[in-house]
């Protein structure tokens, strides 16, 4: 398992948007969708801690959870064809055919159905037992590579914008703006900004997924701001969000997919249109990848 510490550096690019000019609202965008054709966005950051704790330990293997088109399986069962370790992904629901799936089962993940009521019981404490029986010696990840160790991953992404803000002509910029899943990436960007600069969390799964009780075990209370983006549900899609991305696309040429990137910037819109940001504000938008996802709303 070598080769996963180089880690790609994501372009930063200013981001023009009709919607920001009437608010001289600044946008950039930090391009983390294009650090690797596979092993896209913030997952790469967020599996970094456990490779190479796995890696430390000499486990034989990684095993995580997510769904029928995870992005965060995607990246891993990549990962795992590229660097040389096993994979196994335990999957919620049942067998389903998808381009995500078919993709894991290419990159050899050992896949494993189970159900929904299954897949419900993983926060239970012994839920990971019978998996170690089954995978003796593997590092297990939590859903999404969320935790302590995936925030400390992501928390290498504030260094990444900072190098290139010169090439904005920025001296300074004043937030961040970025979709959240899990938490564990904005609070990647919390502890890392130490309270310079304020992070903005649109979350992308309705509030009762434990996100904000997520990002306050892992760095308290302060230095961030949540939003609802949910559109009233976990992977709820609506024809107002489809519009807003495909002008969106047209206008930048950014690609968007609906589940978080899309979601939080019509989020932010939301928010510059309500008058949250003052003129002359310049927010730094994270792009979390996931473009592959896209696949399964075509």
């Amino acid at each position: 398992m070598t080769g996963f510490d180089s880690l790609p550096v994501a372009p930063l690019q200013a981001l023009a948007l009709s919607w920001l000019r009437p608010f001289d609202v600044e946008l950039a965008v930090l391009r983390l969708d294009l650090i690797d054709p596979l092993i896209s966005g913030n997952k790469w950051f967020k599996l970094l801690e456990h490779l190479r704790l796995a890696q430390d330990a000499g486990a034989p293997g990684i095993i995580s959870l997510g769904g029928a088109h995870s992005n965060h399986l995607h990246a891993l069962a990549a990962a795992g064809k590229r660097f040389g370790f096993a994979t196994a992904g335990l999957l919620r629901g049942h067998c389903q055919d998808t381009p995500t799936v078919r993709d894991l089962q290419a990159f050899g993940m050992q896949v494993h159905w189970l159900g929904y009521g299954g897949y419900r019981e993983r926060h239970q404490p012994g839920f990971w037992q019978p998996w170690q029986a089954l995978y003796p010696g593997w590092h297990c990840v939590p859903e999404g590579g969320g935790g302590p160790l995936g925030a400390k991953g992501c928390a290498l992404i504030v260094a990444q914008a900072r190098a290139q803000l010169a090439n904005l002509g920025w001296a300074d910029y004043d937030a961040w703006w970025l979709a959240a899943g899990t938490g564990t990436t904005l609070a990647g960007l919390v502890l890392a900004e130490e309270g310079g600069h304020a992070v903005h969390g649109a979350l992308a799964v309705p509030a009762d997924h434990g996100v904000a009780e997520a990002v306050r075990a892992l760095v308290g209370p302060a230095g961030y701001r949540l939003y609802d983006a949910s559109r009233g549900g976990f992977a709820k899609v609506d024809e107002a969000l489809l519009a807003f991305m495909d002008t969106c696309e047209r206008e930048s040429g950014l690609p968007l997919e609906p589940l978080y990137a899309g979601k939080a910037l019509l989020a932010l819109r939301e928010q510059v249109e309500a008058g949250a940001f003052a003129p002359g504000t310049r927010l730094i938008f994270l792009h979390s990848g996931g473009l592959q996802g896209r696949r399964g709303f075509a």
